[in-house]
């Protein structure tokens, strides 16, 4: 419990909470620490939001408390309000943590300057206008006419601070010894008696009535001896009231007031006993989650997850204490093959051999010096994790159910921030055992001079990283990245894919980017892809192969042959320019503009027979859209056809509910267009070759749906295609 003892203490004063309250920001802070770091504001910088200290403020509003905070961790110790006179100036004051306080801008009378008014527990009046700021976050907030009663106690962390003080207490003595009495050892919960061991053996047999009687060890038989009853929680708003329900949408406690009053009448609540378990989790063994606790409460689920990562942490460090011992081992043979090879030189090699061996040392204190860098950051990070898992844990033992809920939250929230630093790349050594180094032991006594480490090592087999491998109609796109600990340098990589039909692998990509994409393959598909390195020493060997599947197609016959593929795609609002508007699932568009814009298709086409139509929803005051297909980089801003990148069509009886269809024949390299079912002339356009994109421009008055995935229409036959090529 010791790594728990900084949860424990205020970030202001640096000793044990007393009289904790909760911040808004979820933070904890002592009462008379709140009253010592208040700080007058004048009424003009007084926001006219009546945001409570207790309540009015979410984390939302933080954004424009900062620019209430009246200073920063860039201050220079002073604070100064330019333009208020009855504020005077006063030097910073710092804690033992080093967090700044600043003292009340009129000082307490002597009598009051403790944290409460004498023999009364009822704190002196708040100045107006006080302003009090988190010590550990630096959010500011403006108190409300409550003052700091406003703030709800922290009574679960004050039980915490409570039972912590008492197990570091001295240990507590015998009280049958006749002499001087030795150290109990148990407790009987039935005789409320302390008793050592010979005391326990004569005067508590475990025989008879006496054997059913629970001893308890000494420290949980004073907490047990010691315990009150619970306290009632009252409302901070309505402080005659008790805390009987709990807000849903507010996640906190409320009484029957706050819900007549209107506050959270439409809000959902439940009874708070309900809530108290789902968030909480009874351990009454007060063993920890990992030994064999069942977890019903969000907390405790939290504390799962962390508890099994700091068990990975443990045994990382594990990894890491042998790593470095197998970085000495391997550090030794090392330096004993290389001394092996320069004695086997003339004298002018002993002379180079010092040198490197020079680099060898350090070398092996570079990779020492990271693991145990590493270990260092690792331990720290467990000891913090540690920490917050045992604060937690004394947290689920209070039986406050007002008091838990009020805190449960923020410490979900610190418990997966805290689960989050133990992420991804966090367990992983950043430093190889191995020593990557080769000595090249051929060069002439001529060139001893100029000997040198070189590598000599092939480059690891690159691993693919599945997550970013995909594929889009028939585009597969394919992600790798070299091993995490490989140190040998790469001058490239060559992704292969075979022909989608279980052949023979072909090169596609040979480049040092570690991602692409290849366009034309075939509609429904399997295609196995794999990738290797190479360097100046070679080629290294492959990676997985990954079997990847292209989009679903159609095939119409036309007598014995099998001549077109038919394809499903949508609009593309990523490659659609700002001013569209999309709906249906992106298969609906209209435009904000009263200019031409352009939207694409999400599939490219660059062989086969693809036909697709596009009904007019709505036609006003003649806008002229456009229809067609253009290359990626057509421009987004004019009407589609008037540059070099897009062919369409524009006009010839199109109204609302025309229907204009758009065919598209590689393996003729010719573009169609049919309105309601009527082929628009012979062939608007020939000899197409590359890879295209269906496409419209319309403007605000036009609303145009997308129908896709359709049969080529009965009028026309498809020519021979010709065969597929690939674009990477």
């Amino acid at each position: 419990m010791d790594e728990m003892e900084e949860e424990l203490k205020c970030p202001v004063c640096g000793s044990f909470f007393r009289e904790p309250i909760i911040l808004p920001c979820s933070h904890n802070i002592c009462l008379a620490c709140a009253r010592n770091i208040l700080v007058q504001t004048p009424d003009a910088e007084s926001p006219q939001s009546s945001r409570a200290s207790g309540s009015g403020v979410s984390d939302y509003d933080y954004l424009d408390l900062d620019k209430m905070s009246l200073y920063s961790e860039a201050d220079s110790g002073y604070g100064s309000y330019g333009g208020f006179v009855s504020a005077p100036t006063t030097p910073c004051q710092k804690s033992p943590n080093g967090v700044r306080v600043f003292p009340p801008t009129v000082p307490p009378p002597p009598q009051a300057q403790h944290h409460l008014l004498p023999h009364t527990g009822v704190l002196p009046p708040v100045p107006r206008n006080s302003c009090l700021t988190c010590p550990q976050c630096h959010r500011s907030l403006t108190l409300d006419d409550r003052g700091l009663r406003g703030f709800p106690k922290n009574r679960v962390l004050e039980g915490v601070v409570d039972r912590y003080q008492q197990s570091k207490a001295a240990a507590l003595k015998c009280q049958l010894c006749e002499k001087s009495p030795r150290e109990a050892t148990v407790m009987c919960e039935q005789c409320d008696v302390f008793y050592c061991d010979p005391c326990r053996l004569r005067c508590h047999p475990p025989r008879g009535p006496l054997a059913k009687h629970r001893l308890v060890p000494p420290a949980q038989g004073r907490i047990s001896r010691r315990a009150s009853p619970r306290k009632i929680s009252t409302c901070t708003e309505h402080e005659l009231e008790n805390l009987s329900m709990y807000c849903v949408q507010c996640k906190t406690p409320v009484c029957y007031q706050c819900l007549e009053d209107g506050k959270h009448s439409t809000h959902e609540v439940k009874a708070l006993g309900a809530m108290w378990k789902l968030h909480k989790t009874t351990n009454e063994s007060g063993g920890l989650l990992a030994d064999g606790c069942h977890s019903n409460g969000q907390l405790s689920q939290a504390l799962n997850v962390l508890s099994d990562r700091a068990t990975e942490a443990k045994e990382f460090l594990v990894q890491l204490r042998n790593m470095v011992q197998h970085i000495q081992e391997n550090g030794v043979e090392f330096e004993a093959c290389l001394v092996a090879q320069c004695d086997a030189l003339i004298e002018a090699l002993n002379r180079r051999k010092a040198q490197l061996l020079s680099r060898v040392t350090k070398e092996h204190e570079h990779k020492l010096s990271v693991v145990r860098d590493q270990i260092s950051h690792c331990t720290v990070k467990l000891r913090q994790t540690t920490g917050l898992m045992e604060y937690c844990l004394e947290v689920i033992k209070e039986n406050d159910p007002s008091g838990f809920l009020q805190i449960s939250d923020a410490l979900i929230r610190r418990v997966h921030m805290t689960e989050n630093q133990w992420g991804k790349g966090s367990l992983t050594p950043r430093m190889s055992s191995d020593f990557d180094l080769t000595l090249d032991s051929g060069p002439l006594l001529q060139t001893i001079h100029q000997l040198d480490f070189v590598q000599m090592k092939v480059p690891a087999a690159p691993i693919l990283q599945l997550e970013e491998c995909c594929t889009q109609t028939n585009s597969a796109t394919l992600s790798w990245k070299q091993p995490p600990l490989s140190t040998i340098a790469v001058d490239g990589y060559i992704l292969e894919l075979d022909d989608g039909n279980g052949g023979q692998f072909r090169e596609v990509y040979v480049g040092i980017e570690m991602i692409c994409t290849v366009d034309g393959l075939h509609f429904n598909s399997t295609y196995k892809s794999r990738v290797k390195a190479f360097n100046s020493s070679g080629v290294g060997q492959y990676s997985k192969t990954l079997v990847m599947q292209t989009s679903e197609m159609s095939l119409p016959s036309y007598g014995s042959k099998t001549l077109a593929a038919v394809a499903w795609f949508t609009f593309d609002p990523a490659s659609a320019h700002p001013d569209i508007i999309l709906s249906n699932d992106n298969l609906t568009v209209t435009c904000n503009s009263y200019d031409d814009r352009v939207v694409m298709g999400n599939t490219g086409f660059s062989r086969g027979v693809h036909y697709w139509e596009m009904t007019i929803d709505r036609y006003d005051n003649h806008p002229d859209p456009a229809f067609g297909v253009a290359r990626a980089d057509v421009l987004k801003d004019v009407m589609l056809g008037k540059d070099d990148k897009a062919w369409a069509i524009t006009d010839g009886g199109i109204s609302k509910g025309a229907t204009v269809g758009v065919l598209l024949d590689f393996s003729r390299g010719i573009l169609l267009f049919l309105i309601n079912d009527e082929q628009q002339g012979p062939v608007a356009f020939n000899t197409l070759e590359g890879m295209y994109y269906p496409a419209i421009s319309l403007n605000r008055n036009v609303q145009v749906t997308l129908h896709s995935g359709l049969p080529i229409p009965d009028f026309y036959t498809p020519g021979e295609s010709e065969a597929a090529g690939s674009v990477c």
